[in-house]
């Protein structure tokens, strides 16, 4: 069935699970590289698929605070891990980016040359969770915000379609149906799959969200989806988040606001390693350094953006020392940005709940935990 026929815009349709690698080819003949999920190195990573590749099947992790385990089972399921250490990030904004290069000339001139423009490459990005669309969201009004937009990453953003999966199953440290982000895709999807699996069957349920999605659709053998097929994929949307162990409390942002000099500060500073894992897992952490590298002639200087962290003393230094000497402020900075004032620059939450701050954290701190005990020892609240 064509896309002309029936898969539009808007529409559903339903695929095979054997219909999976003729839609990550279907990818590739428009004109996509296809960036997948992989077991590499005991976790599930995003890298880019070789004609031989194929998604994972019959992979489950087991998450909790500080502790990541990949497990294979003999399942026929192809989504039923969560995410990763890694997320979309560094593949629109790299952990290391040169923004130009100079080069001396003659009689005291130099050239400027800008960054390779094949840096942005048409590509495809499969089993993105509904976490990780929202945390794209969030990056677009940071990096695309007028004067000071980043033109590498609009490329990378422009030349970029998503194929997103609803979970089935949440990851103990997951908590994005309290911050309204998962676990179903509702925005930002060119393709929404959802894995319907029972004893008879295994399909998958797809939500068609662009033209650049109906294209794709329209390769690969699929019939349009009835209303029993959005019923299932409905139940199993409402079973995760049944099965969601943690939640952010409400009103974060405020509550933030009002107890800079609460106690809970001290008390989880004293179990902060001040590494900067959180930052570096999350997906929407956007610290940064920009040093210059000159050649030992002198003759060539390359400017060079890096990922960095809030948590490092030398963040906030200024001429005469670093303004975040303790790690109590550190981490409160970074808690504070992350869920309040990130809404007075953006508009939006910092945090989409994907729960990796938790997971990879060397101490196991949980942001959930640390925002209940701010709640429940509200300063002003005593105060009244």
């Amino acid at each position: 069935m064509s896309a002309e026929t029936g898969a539009l815009v808007g529409d559903s349709a339903v695929l095979e699970a054997t219909a999976l690698p003729a839609l990550i080819q279907a990818l590739r003949d428009e004109g996509y590289e296809v960036i997948g999920p992989t077991a590499r190195d005991g976790a599930i990573v995003f890298s880019e698929y070789g004609p031989a590749d194929s998604l994972p099947v019959g992979y489950e992790d087991s998450q909790e605070g500080g502790r990541y385990r990949l497990i294979k089972t003999a399942g026929r399921r192809v989504f039923d891990y969560v995410v990763g250490p890694k997320s979309l990030k560094e593949w629109f904004w790299p952990p290391r980016q040169p923004l130009w290069t100079a080069r001396r000339g003659g009689r005291g001139s130099y050239t400027i040359d800008p960054p390779d423009p094949k840096v942005a490459p048409r590509r495809a990005f499969v089993g993105v969770r509904a976490c990780d669309l929202a945390a794209m969201a969030v990056n677009d009004r940071t990096f695309d915000n007028g004067d000071f937009a980043d033109p590498a990453y609009l490329k990378r953003r422009d030349n970029a379609i998503f194929i997103s999966v609803d979970c089935a199953r949440p990851a103990a440290t997951c908590f994005c149906a309290s911050m309204n982000t998962g676990p179903r895709s509702s925005s930002g999807f060119d393709l929404a799959l959802t894995e319907l699996e029972d004893a008879d069957t295994h399909v998958f349920l797809v939500r068609i969200g662009t033209e650049a999605g109906a294209k794709v659709v329209a390769r690969v053998p699929h019939r349009l989806s009835v209303e029993s097929d959005l019923e299932r994929a409905r139940a199993v949307v409402t079973q995760a988040v049944a099965r969601m162990e943690r939640s952010m409390v409400p009103g974060i942002d405020a509550l933030l606001k009002r107890n800079f000099t609460h106690p809970r500060w001290t008390t989880v500073a004293e179990r902060c390693l001040s590494c900067g894992n959180c930052t570096m897992v999350c997906p929407t952490c956007f610290c940064s350094d920009v040093k210059d590298h000159t050649s030992l002639t002198g003759d060539v200087t390359t400017r060079v953006r890096s990922w960095d962290s809030c948590f490092t003393l030398d963040h906030s230094y200024v001429h005469g020392g670093a303004l975040r000497q303790s790690r109590m402020s550190r981490y409160r900075q970074w808690m504070t940005h992350k869920l309040s004032s990130w809404w007075d620059q953006f508009g939006v939450s910092g945090c989409t709940g994907c729960g990796r701050c938790i997971t990879w954290c060397p101490v196991g701190i949980d942001i959930t935990e640390e925002a209940r005990a701010i709640a429940e020892g509200d300063l002003t609240q005593a105060a009244e």
